[in-house]
């Protein structure tokens, strides 16, 4: 079962920081679960669970994509709607490199390095949103305008 008390992540310090308005949710992490655990564990909609996908262009640029749980990017129109001839998903140990996160961990808040962030258009729509906090087994919730304040990502749409 997870901890009960939240971990303290250089994404939550930068939430911190900023005054970010979040919750914090604690929940028994599988590995190779993706959103479909976290969503169940928490008892929320997949949709509403985002995903933190490090990618890179052509030309081995970082990039970060914010994506439902339930839908898959379209790293062809990625790439076409950013400028870039190509984007594919970066190796777990990259991955690691850029943002300081393992992989199911990772958060688009407090990365070791400054990246490009882009999100799912769609998801400024919802209510709420549940996204990693930095820590494999805990997500933080917040209303998308609080991801869309901190971040000021890109909106694009991708989803397949």
């Amino acid at each position: 079962m997870a901890k009960d008390k939240a971990p303290v992540t250089p994404a939550v310090r930068l939430l911190r920081a900023e005054k970010a308005l979040y919750t914090d949710h604690l929940y028994a992490y599988q590995d190779k679960g993706g959103t479909a655990v976290s969503a169940r564990e928490l008892g929320v909609d997949e949709h509403s669970v985002i995903k933190t996908l490090v990618m890179e262009d052509e030309g081995h640029n970082p990039l970060i994509i914010l994506m439902h749980g339930d839908r898959q990017v379209s790293t062809r129109e990625l790439a076409r709607q950013i400028g870039a001839r190509q984007v594919n998903p970066c190796a777990p140990e990259m991955a690691l490199k850029h943002t300081g996160y393992q992989v199911g961990g990772t958060s688009p808040f407090g990365t070791r390095r400054p990246m490009p962030v882009y999100v799912e258009a769609t998801i400024a729509g919802l209510e709420r949103i549940y996204i990693n906090g930095g820590k494999r087994g805990y997500l933080v919730s917040m209303a998308p305008s609080e991801l869309q304040r901190i971040l000021k990502p890109v909106a694009v749409s991708a989803a397949l």
